[in-house]
């Protein structure tokens, strides 16, 4: 079936696309949305054969689970246990926006987004058409819309040359008007650390709450106050595997030339 674009810049006008592009997520198709930080492309989260369509429609395994997208830092809760005090400070102080974070993933859920060791990366974006869509389809896998390899995809048009027919419905609003990949921090250790700067840096979020950057430090020799409910340990110990999202900083960890170039969170966009 050929894939269609709809206009989806304007809230006045874009129902009937997002109207089509509920209808193709409902029925474990894929659709390409807008965000605040580039087009991804999205699948219910729920359903484990939308999520195997959506790597292999970016032509990526299971080894890098894509992240998931939410309407509102509510739904945190719903989706993630143990989630530390800090965590919950940066998730208040930046979502909507460009921070995914790694947390631990409720049990009970029934979903399989790839290796993903327990854990999910979630990121509230900050773009009206993609969350007036994740309001109407739930939590949704969206990874960047881009074959592996490649750059992330800015418009819809640069992700149809890159997905093809492979996705059912592209929403197009525009250019992505940041850009620039969310910032990753994982939140499923005894101390919060960034697994991946982008669009906040480390003093930006440690404004808020301690976050531990990529050499392990703090940006300053001034010791970050605990929470009231959680203790700041000396050491960090968990040490998972950064998500598939928006768009892997040259720095990340482990970020090989796919991981470089490829852009995805969740975050994701995520």
């Amino acid at each position: 079936m050929n894939a269609r674009t709809l206009p989806a810049h304007d809230a006045a006008t874009w129902g009937p696309a997002l109207d089509e592009a509920v209808d193709v997520v409902a029925n474990g198709g894929l659709v390409v949305l807008p965000t605040d930080t580039v087009y991804g492309i999205g699948a219910d989260a729920f359903s484990p054969p939308a999520v195997q369509a959506l790597l292999e429609a970016k032509g990526r395994g299971r080894q890098m689970p894509p992240p998931v997208l939410i309407a509102d830092v509510r739904t945190l809760d719903g989706l993630a246990t143990e989630v530390p005090a800090h965590a919950r400070l940066l998730a208040e102080a930046f979502w909507p926006g460009g921070l995914t974070l790694i947390v631990r993933a409720q049990p009970s859920l029934a979903w399989d987004l790839g290796e993903t060791h327990g854990t999910v990366a979630l990121r509230v974006p900050d773009h009206a058409t993609a969350r007036a869509l994740l309001r109407r389809t739930g939590p949704l896998a969206v990874s960047s819309a881009n074959r592996t390899g490649f750059a992330a995809a800015v418009d819809a048009g640069e992700a149809y040359r890159q997905l093809g027919d492979r996705v059912r419905v592209y929403l197009d609003a525009g250019d992505a008007p940041g850009q620039v990949a969310s910032t990753i921090v994982d939140a499923t250790g005894p101390r919060l650390r960034v697994v991946r700067l982008g669009a906040l840096d480390l003093e930006t979020l440690n404004a808020v709450a301690p976050v531990l950057g990529l050499d392990g430090e703090l940006p300053s020799d001034e010791p970050a106050a605990a929470a009231p409910d959680e203790e700041a340990p000396d050491e960090q110990t968990s040490d998972p595997q950064p998500p598939d999202d928006e768009a892997p900083a040259a720095d990340a960890p482990g970020a090989g030339p796919d991981m470089v170039k490829d852009a995805p969170a969740g975050g994701a966009p995520g």
